[in-house]
């Protein structure tokens, strides 16, 4: 393929960035891995897919893979990027990742981005179908607010129970005006983290 992996802006350095290619190579991956759920998972909901799905397309999914690929050697970034450690940046190789989707889609067709895309996530959908499988809920819910609603999750504590040796965390997620989800912890990361998975237990994902 010939085309760059880069973040700069064509206004900062006066040369073609990626974002078509994301936003291409964005519609590309989501196709092939609807199509994939579809075909593997004939018992699952709609809502369940969409939300196997929010994950294997998610931020920390596609870093890996561009990391896994070595896209994170190949980025071109401008001088401020480079000394803040933008190869690292989950954010800009999971654009590259899309970029590099679409890029292959422009070069080689859909059946070859097809076979490509389904080689990187097949295992990646195996294992967040799986019951065992980790998920970091809140980095889930907020990439897919951030995607859906333009906002935020709002995490609040709403209360603190037992003895200063044994505490244990209350906190309530609310997503605009609206509280999806609650949980409890030792401590108020644990908290978060129940609060968030019970909010997307209850977020009608499409």
């Amino acid at each position: 393929m010939h085309r760059s992996i880069t973040n700069e802006t064509p206004q900062a350095r006066g040369k073609a960035n990626n974002e078509r290619l994301e936003f291409l190579g964005d519609a590309i991956l989501g196709s092939v891995c609807a199509s994939l759920l579809y075909k593997f998972f004939m018992d699952k909901s709609e809502g369940d897919l969409a939300k196997i799905k929010a994950v294997v397309v998610s931020e920390d999914i596609l870093s890996g893979l561009a990391k896994d690929l070595r896209i994170d050697e190949m980025l071109l970034l401008g001088k401020g990027e480079e000394m803040s450690g933008g190869r690292t940046k989950k954010a800009i190789l999971a654009d590259a990742m899309e970029a590099l989707i679409g890029a292959f889609y422009l070069d080689s067709g859909y059946k070859a981005a097809f076979d490509f895309v389904s080689r990187c996530i097949k295992p990646e959908i195996e294992k967040a179908a799986g019951e065992n499988y980790h998920k970091d809920y809140k980095s889930i819910l907020q990439e897919y607010c951030q995607k859906q609603f333009r906002c935020y999750p709002e995490y609040r504590l709403i209360k603190r129970t037992g003895p200063e040796h044994d505490r244990v965390f209350w906190i309530e997620v609310r997503i605009g005006e609206t509280v999806y989800g609650s949980g409890s912890g030792r401590n108020k990361k644990t908290a978060e983290q129940e609060a968030a998975k019970a909010a997307w237990d209850a977020i009608p994902v499409n």
